[in-house]
């Protein structure tokens, strides 16, 4: 690690190893900055990590008229394609129509049809859905992606797994994101072009000295505590941003976060093709239900108040009922809590509008630079993970205004490690790897495919049998990949390797998993001995 003094500080020292710090941190050490970037737990191990991993413009933004957002969002789906072909790809999204769809009562849209068109009574009529959709096809300049279709669901493969009640659907493409491993593959490119990763290593405190931010960190793993300087401090705490505000700079600010809570259920497979489906609900509200893992249903979200951000977040037995009982309104096919076989709930940051539920509250980001009193500090409030990039790219515009850039704007077109091949070019990919290492198999050229794109040879080198990969663990997971996560992807325990770089967790026992991290404990104590 480069330790920053007075005399040789760093010019960004980021707070938060989620989404956003990443991004920030790859796109200032691509223009020449540098970089030291401090996390406290896992890379992703929060918000980042919880999302329902999609890259969406956001239908539903249309009906708080957050035109803007949406525009932006739908204009970066193709440039995350294009630079992440092995984690991100289209998805087709179905919408089954019914006269009973309702308006969440709080849109700027549904207030205007309430007085325009009482007899309504909050329904969503479908010409105003088609309305959205043409928007939503023509707002985003969209080249790769296919546009809506209507669909019969009278006798068709979309239909099958529906109640026959639904007889006809909307089409229209999103795309889907692995989004723990996009946070892992922004770091290990800012790692790449210069800047400094630091994992299990918290911000006790940082104030200003200066024209520089005097940074106290303390090693979670270790109890050993470092200063750094740097001339701009970046906070990107997601949902501790306030506490990071208040407790750790000690600024006075009016700026406030919301914390709305979603969780999700992972059931086995529903149904047997690769298509989602978007479900809105007579309550006003909408879900997903996403093919996930090839095995399994990943159905959310929920949007519910979260007081605290040192309150692990969990999937509540009451979201769990309520989104069980929203998929049955639509599946022929019912579903009970015996059919989960997991949660996962996370916290969104939102900035605090005032808006009157968790659901209005703006998905927009908002970004804020305080530099009375000294060193400048930039809070970073909200985003989504579809925008993520172009908040980096905003955050640089307000950071180029305190700190010189060697150059501007360069992550448009740069792909991520792994994804320089093709957008079509998965499945030619996926040929590639098996022809050469015949022993994985179609199903696990296509995991290793998915993961680690065209590092995937770098990571298997010369082996000719899955013995030459060492140990195996399970689940396809070998000792040459566990090697690879920790040594290139910060992985430090099992649960990062499982829940985060993969998502094994839902293939391997309990005694798996627990043998899989005294493993890495006893590598980690070897490697830290050699030091």
């Amino acid at each position: 690690m480069r330790k920053t003094t007075p005399d040789t500080p760093a010019d960004l020292f980021v707070i938060g190893g989620g989404i956003n710090g990443c991004g920030i941190a790859r796109d200032a050490a691509g223009r020449g900055a540098s970089v030291v970037l401090a996390e406290m737990g896992d890379l992703a191990s929060a918000t980042s990590s919880a999302s329902t991993k999609l890259f969406h413009g956001g239908l539903r933004y249309l009906e708080y008229l957050e035109v803007r957002l949406v525009h932006e969002a739908l204009v970066e789906r193709e440039v995350l394609l294009r630079a992440m072909p092995h984690i991100s790809w289209p998805m087709r999204f179905v919408l089954p129509y019914h006269r009973d769809m309702r308006f969440e009562s709080e849109t700027p849209i549904s207030k205007m049809l309430g007085l325009a068109m009482p007899w309504m009574k909050g329904r969503r009529p479908a010409w105003l859905i088609r309305t959205g959709l043409f928007m939503y096809d023509h707002l985003g300049g969209r080249k790769i992606l296919p546009g809506t279709a209507t669909l019969s669901l009278k006798g068709t493969k979309e239909g099958a797994p529906l109640q026959p009640r639904f007889e006809r659907a909307y089409e229209y493409s999103d795309c889907w994101v692995e989004d723990s491993r996009l946070v892992v593959l922004n770091a290990r490119d800012a790692e790449a072009r210069g800047a400094t990763i630091l994992t299990r290593t918290k911000v006790t405190h940082a104030r200003r000295e200066g024209a520089l931010w005097r940074v106290e960190i303390e090693n979670a793993e270790t109890g050993e505590e470092a200063t750094h300087y740097a001339k701009m401090l970046i906070n990107a705490g997601g949902p501790w941003v306030g506490d990071i505000i208040h407790d750790t700079i000690d600024l006075p600010s009016r700026e406030g976060v919301r914390l709305v809570r979603g969780s999700h259920i992972v059931t086995r497979r529903l149904y047997d093709h690769d298509k989602c489906y978007f479900f809105q609900g007579t309550d006003g509200r909408i879900i997903f239900a996403i093919p996930y893992e090839r095995d399994f249903t990943l159905i959310g979200t929920t949007d519910a108040e979260h007081d605290d951000p040192d309150r692990r977040p969990v999937c509540t037995p009451e979201e769990q009922a309520y989104l069980i009982n929203f998929a049955n309104q639509y599946f022929a096919q019912s579903i009970s809590a015996e059919d989960v076989v997991w949660t996962y709930s996370g916290v969104r940051p939102l900035y605090d509008d005032g808006a009157s539920s968790a659901t209005a509250a703006t998905r927009d980001y908002t970004l804020k630079v305080d530099a009375e009193g000294g060193a400048p500090v930039l809070n970073v409030f909200g985003g989504k993970i579809t925008t993520y990039r172009r908040l980096a790219e905003s955050a640089l515009e307000k950071i180029g205004e305190h700190i010189a850039l060697k150059s501007g704007p360069w992550t448009a077109g740069a792909a991520m490690p792994g994804g320089d091949f093709p957008v079509d070019g998965f499945d030619r990919l996926v040929q590639t790897l098996n022809g050469k290492y015949p022993f994985l198999g179609a199903a696990w050229a296509r995991r290793l495919g998915r993961a680690y794109g065209t590092e995937a040879e770098t990571l298997l080198g010369g082996a000719k049998s899955a013995a030459d990969l060492g140990r195996d663990f399970g689940a396809t997971l070998t000792e040459a990949e566990v090697i690879w996560l920790m040594r290139q992807e910060f992985a430090r325990t099992a649960e990062d390797v499982v829940w985060r770089r993969t998502k094994l967790g839902l293939r391997l026992s309990a005694e798996e998993i627990s043998a899989l991290d005294g493993w890495m404990a006893s590598r980690r104590e070897r490697a830290d001995a050699a030091e």
